[in-house]
């Protein structure tokens, strides 16, 4: 995020070779972001319990919460007994759909994908490369995937800088891919046509 609105080189701030024009830039995002209204909470292993329990602080405390966001459902736990991580992953993601539905704000959950990708031609994903669970596509209202060619074909993609996001699916509306920029040096998409 840090990256994103001081537009200084991710890399860079990875590896420590900061010039002097990049340190301004970088204390005004962070008191930008310092003062910004968003919470994270870092907790390994959060169970879905727990999450709950939380948001509904964070909602009483800011009405006004917009979205909740979590990276990602498989490091959650359903809290209770469950005879196998595909049950437990099911859990988490009914649990997540009844949280958006009881807080009235949009859950957006990231997820892993399953390893069938890597052995196709094609690695666009589909919905059944969802990992672990069959339900996180059901529990869904819109699943989207990204996927970017220079990332498996490297250097040899015709497609650098660009993202595919794909809406494979959308309960209340149709389908589609969008072609998007995207800014490496910053961790940023943007729309293809203003980049």
């Amino acid at each position: 995020m840090m990256c994103l609105d001081s537009k200084v080189d991710s890399h860079k701030i990875r590896t420590g070779q900061l010039s002097a024009d990049d340190w301004p830039r970088l204390s005004a995002a962070c008191a930008r972001l310092e003062n910004a209204p968003f919470y994270i909470d870092d907790t390994p292993g959060l169970s879905l319990l727990e999450l709950r329990s939380r948001a509904q602080t964070l909602k009483r405390r800011e009405p006004q919460l917009g979205l909740v966001v979590v990276d990602y459902l498989q490091l959650m736990t359903a809290g209770g007994s469950v005879e196998s991580r595909l049950q437990e992953v099911s859990a988490v993601s009914r649990g997540l759909k009844a949280l958006a539905k009881d807080l009235d704000v949009p859950v957006l959950a990231l997820s892993q994908l399953s390893r069938a990708v890597e052995q196709r031609t094609d690695k666009r994903p589909v919905l059944s490369d969802l990992r672990e669970s069959g339900s996180i596509e059901q529990d869904a209202d819109v699943v989207m995937f990204i996927y970017r060619d220079e990332y498996y074909a490297g250097e040899e993609s015709e497609h650098q800088g660009i993202a595919e996001l794909h809406i494979a699916k959308h309960r209340n509306g149709p389908t589609d891919t969008i072609q998007l920029a995207f800014m490496k040096r910053f961790a940023k998409f943007a729309s293809h046509r203003a980049a």
